[in-house]
């Protein structure tokens, strides 16, 4: 008796186990597909507007809050942005562009800030809002998402310490890099930020912004930092200049110009390897000590220039503006003392470059990390560094004032022939080609409903991080130089065709994939278009597009399904399910449209448009 009792118990708790686990599926099940089905679905016309319909839409959408100082400021940025630009171009006699419709604005914004496209369940949002605070809307929602500090901070991290995985045992790369997000979460100022990487002292575990230094320990002295990678690293990530190329030799070819006279700007002289090296001097007391990690000694700097017979110690010294550099404090701290002084403009400069091209895909000079000084920045990185610097280095403030601007705002088709004349003076908004991890992002996330960030679920995460990673190590990581625009390759263009992640994105996936999402909840053939369009491209298709599928969908449904409405007597010109749960089991009736679905998400995943930030 007793041993029937206890098979009867383990029977109910076996049974009991598995009427949880279907709850719990079930339960995800509705609430994912419940959630896509409403986001798929077209939302109803607008009534007019009310105080109560304003007060329930701004509930539903949850505005993200900010303050009205702060929004008055990025607002005044921009105006005053746009009257140099306005000024610019009535000189320059160049055409300008009209203004872009709100969904490509946004689609900039978020693969700017986030490096993706916009998934439909922002776009449906977004809808829900007056038209003329969409734009601002999503620009502080994304400045509040844990997705734009963690993209940032990856952008930073390959800025300040390369792409490497440097030394095994000192550098921790993936700490420095949440560092860097925590700091852009808490919008620390970047000369702050700054002046924390050169100063960095104790281990790189406990201390991240260390790992600035130790990643050079790979070359140089055994066990060391390496001063002369440091003054690289900090001439072109910090200070926009490439006098790099000064450590083997003098300037002979006139390619670095340098300060004659720090307190007379306009006198230029060619750079000589002691610019280099009296830079590089500020680094040598930082060495590393076994568990203290790095710390601030007498050791001092010596070098052997070309042609000399001994090496000679080197005094650290700055190449330009000599007057703003402090005169007390270790090395370390004068140099960082140099390179935040607000006075310091190649620093503000250059600064206000990058963050213009991560929001705009392209930079405004040649390459991103050379100002050189015998040539006249353009007006708008004068007008950006002196926000960034009257702002006290506020990054948000910088990125609002661009996103709220005419030239982020302006449409990159025109009615007159574009050159690349109208591009360079920005009358019209530059074309520039997602960067890998933009191009593997974006597939991933038009082939979702919801957004994937950090509340998605632990699969959705897990697929994200694997997909990007195996799409940019077959795709071609661009390493640190990360504005190059090169053509595409047959490879890349051959892994967008063929490759396994549009492949598996694009299919027949009912619980997660779009795909399936549209065909089991739109209507009709024409809101399944509209969906798959604004989930990849982030617009509506236009007349002609929409006119052109619709006698695709047509023409394929009565080909391929009519064995399919013989043995199930399924009305296949009005499939059975679709728009409701049925369609998820009833795969004969749903199957020709499904495909159809599939085979436009392929084509419009491989237009040149979908790579393209434009």
């Amino acid at each position: 008796m007793a041993s029937k009792l206890r098979t009867l118990g383990r029977f109910v708790k076996r049974i009991s186990l598995f009427a949880v686990v279907l709850l719990l599926v079930v339960g995800y099940l509705t609430r994912e597909l419940g959630s896509a089905g409403s986001q798929v679905r077209r939302p109803p016309p607008a009534p007019a507007e009310t105080a109560e319909s304003t007060a329930s839409v701004e509930a539903e959408t949850e505005r993200p809050a900010t303050s009205p100082t702060a929004k008055s400021r990025r607002i005044a940025g921009a105006r005053r942005l746009d009257a140099v630009l306005e000024d610019h171009w009535r000189e320059a006699g160049v055409e300008v562009a009209g203004d872009a419709d709100w969904l490509t604005v946004c689609r900039r914004l978020s693969l700017g800030l986030v490096g993706s496209g916009l998934p439909l369940e922002e776009i449906r949002r977004l809808e829900a809002l007056p038209e003329d605070e969409r734009v601002e809307w999503q620009l502080k929602r994304l400045l509040a998402d844990p997705r734009y500090h963690d993209y940032w901070a990856e952008r930073f991290t390959r800025m300040f310490v390369g792409a490497d995985d440097g030394p095994f045992i000192t550098f921790r790369r993936r700490r420095f890099r949440f560092w860097l997000s925590d700091a852009i979460a808490a919008n620390r100022p970047l000369d702050r930020l700054i002046s924390d990487l050169v100063t960095a002292r104790g281990l790189p575990t406990d201390r991240p912004e260390v790992n600035f230094l130790t990643v050079t320990m790979d070359s140089g002295e055994e066990g060391q930092p390496d001063p002369i990678r440091l003054a690289a690293r900090v001439s072109r990530s910090m200070l926009g200049l490439r006098i790099d190329c000064l450590q083997c030799h003098d300037d002979f070819l006139g390619n670095v110009s340098l300060e004659a006279d720090d307190r007379q700007p306009g006198e230029l002289r060619h750079g000589t390897q002691q610019d280099f090296h009296r830079l590089a001097a500020f680094f040598a007391p930082a060495r590393f000590s076994g568990l203290q990690g790095i710390g601030e000694t007498d050791h001092a700097y010596q070098y052997q220039y070309l042609d000399a017979e001994e090496e000679v110690e080197v005094e650290p010294a700055v190449p330009l503006a000599r007057h703003l550099l402090p005169e007390s404090g270790t090395p370390r701290e004068r140099l960082a003392g140099w390179l935040t002084h607000p006075e310091n403009h190649q620093v503000s400069l250059h600064l206000a470059g990058r963050v213009w091209a991560l929001m705009v895909g392209r930079p405004l000079t040649e390459t991103i990390d050379n100002l050189p000084l015998d040539s006249s920045p353009h007006p708008v990185l004068r007008v950006l560094a002196d926000e960034l610097v009257d702002s006290g280095y506020d990054l948000r403030h910088l990125i609002g004032v661009i996103a709220l601007s005419r030239a982020f705002g302006l449409d990159s088709e025109a009615d007159f022939e574009i050159t690349d004349r109208h591009e360079a003076e920005l009358s019209v908004f530059p074309l520039s080609r997602l960067r890998p991890e933009q191009v593997a992002a974006s597939v991933i996330q038009a082939a979702r409903v919801k957004t994937v960030d950090r509340d998605s679920s632990l699969i959705v995460q897990l697929q994200r991080f694997g997909g990007v990673n195996d799409f940019v190590t077959r795709y071609g990581d661009i390493s640190e130089d990360e504005f190059q625009q090169e053509t595409i390759t047959i490879t890349q263009r051959l892994l967008m065709l063929n490759g396994k992640l549009v492949r598996e994105y694009g299919e027949r996936e009912p619980l997660l994939n779009a795909t399936s999402h549209i065909n089991l909840f739109a209507r009709d053939d024409g809101e399944a278009i509209d969906n798959v369009y604004l989930c990849v491209l982030n617009r509506y298709p236009d007349a002609d597009e929409r006119e052109t599928f619709l006698k695709r969908f047509a023409e394929a449904r009565p080909e391929r399904s009519s064995s399919a409405a013989d043995s199930d007597s399924v009305d296949v010109a009005q499939p059975a399910g679709l728009g409701s749960w049925g369609g998820l089991f009833n795969r004969a009736a749903s199957r020709p449209r499904e495909r159809m679905i599939e085979d436009l998400f392929w084509v419009l995943v491989n237009s040149s448009e979908f790579s393209w930030n434009h």
